[in-house]
């Protein structure tokens, strides 16, 4: 997800992605444990988005006060 989509969210809109897309690393975590994925990158990725969605919102928070 490019940044300008992720600033383009709206504040419930993003933690509501956020939620979702720490549940699909958890899910991914888990069956990489059991059968290797075909590609171990996506993890990195998805830890990646995770950080971008977690900056923006902390930005945000900042900006509100």
């Amino acid at each position: 997800m490019k940044h300008q989509v992720i600033t383009d969210l709206s504040t419930p809109d993003m933690i509501e992605r956020l939620k979702d897309e720490q549940e699909h690393l958890t899910k991914m975590k888990l069956a990489h444990a059991v059968s290797p994925l075909e590609n171990p990158q996506t993890i990195k990725e998805q830890r990646r988005l995770i950080a971008r969605l977690k900056t923006e919102l902390r930005r945000r928070e900042l900006e509100a006060k």
